[in-house]
């Protein structure tokens, strides 16, 4: 059953990137436009959008893109961060019937009216944390990435929709959600993730470290803060081991916490969040559902997007 939120309504942020790359390997590449291009990421991801809103009815909906998928200021810090990723120079390897259909994702969701938010030397996440922080309703994080569960704050009633299940089945992750899979508290996936470390993003984490061992520390001692400053004042409770990994680990830990944790103070320009009841550019719309051949896909955004609009119509100015 769809949910219905108080007055206030709801906020739903997309991790665009995460949407459009299990859009893409998982609707069949045999969708196209009308020319013969790839649209498979386009049409799956308008589908996702329309299934949503349809279950989750936000009144509220921005997309986030990355405007800087590994930016300067985390590789400094850790060089080996998502550098197993990169083709060439600083780009991203990305499939190269994806790459275009970028770009028309942009273009569809600005004539429907969807804001699309990014920010340059920011990846994705980055705007998520700042929007997930700053909402003054709540917040509706949709992501196949964990490295968000970070943002769950049930006093702020931010939330995590994962999506590593498929779209249709995705997981509903608040902070009780965070400790039963982790053995931590809630809100402490940051600094666990740290210690843990994360292959996929290139981060070595504390040698020796594994997810039992960062979870009793996290536990123990409630933070990372905490367990560095147990570290320094030579707290005998700490298991040995732990403590001869964690000094050896100093440089790393000394540097980590700014590239685990998304930034919350990215500088965004205006815009207005509010499901459109109506496209933004109608005939924009048109000309890019008849170029694309999205007519379908596009009817089930609209009228999911009418009906969101006509149920929450008092929170329009």
């Amino acid at each position: 059953m769809p949910e219905v939120e108080p007055t206030g309504g709801r906020l739903m942020v997309l991790d665009t990137p995460s949407l459009y790359f299990r859009a893409f390997f998982g609707v069949p590449d045999s969708i196209t436009a009308p020319d013969g291009t790839p649209v498979n990421a386009v049409r799956g991801l308008l589908d996702f959008i329309a299934r949503l809103v349809t279950d989750r009815t936000p009144t509220h909906l921005v997309a986030c893109m990355d405007r800087d998928w590994r930016p300067a200021f985390r590789v400094e810090a850790i060089p080996s961060y998502k550098a197993h990723r990169v083709a060439s120079g600083d780009e991203e390897q990305v499939p190269d019937p994806l790459i275009p259909q970028v770009a028309i994702i942009e273009d569809v969701l600005a004539a429907l009216g969807v804001p699309v938010l990014g920010a340059e030397g920011y990846e994705a996440d980055d705007v998520i944390g700042t929007l997930a922080t700053a909402s003054a309703r709540p917040v509706d994080v949709v992501t196949g990435d964990r490295d968000l569960f970070q943002l769950v704050d049930d006093a702020r009633r931010v939330r995590v929709l994962y999506t590593a299940r498929g779209v249709g089945r995705h997981e509903v992750v608040d902070e009780a959600t965070v400790t039963a899979r982790y053995g931590i508290p809630g809100r402490a996936y940051a600094d666990f993730a740290t210690l843990r470390g994360d292959p996929s993003d290139g981060l070595p984490g504390v040698a020796g470290v594994g997810e039992k061992t960062a979870a009793a520390l996290v536990t123990r001692y409630g933070s990372l803060t905490g367990i560095l400053a147990a570290l320094d004042a030579g707290d005998t409770g700490m298991p040995a081991g732990a403590r001869s990994r964690l000094a050896a680990a100093s440089d790393y830990l000394a540097v980590a916490p700014r590239v685990v944790a998304v930034a919350t103070d990215v500088v965004l320009p205006a815009y207005d969040s509010i499901i459109p009841a109506q496209p933004h550019d109608p005939e924009r719309l048109v000309e890019l559902a008849d170029r694309w051949g999205l007519t379908s896909s596009l009817n089930r955004v609209l009228t999911a997007f009418a009906a969101a609009s006509s149920r929450f119509a008092d929170l329009r100015p």
